[in-house]
């Protein structure tokens, strides 16, 4: 796994928390509800690859 998908992961956080807030603050917490979702699932795109990749190599392990 590389190391620039967990700062990848991170500067997400940090603009999804950001925006946000500053949604929330000004009266509009609908929007603020989709951009949380939409940063969750472009990071779920992300993971997917890896978390299929680990399954796979438990499966080959277990097959021995």
């Amino acid at each position: 796994m590389e190391v620039s998908i967990i700062f990848k992961i991170a500067a997400v956080g940090i603009l999804v928390s950001v925006l946000s807030q500053v949604l929330k603050h000004s009266g509009r917490e609908e929007q603020a509800f989709l951009v949380s979702l939409a940063g969750l699932l472009v990071v779920l795109f992300w993971i997917v690859p890896y978390i299929y990749e680990l399954f796979d190599s438990i499966k080959k392990l277990f097959e021995l």
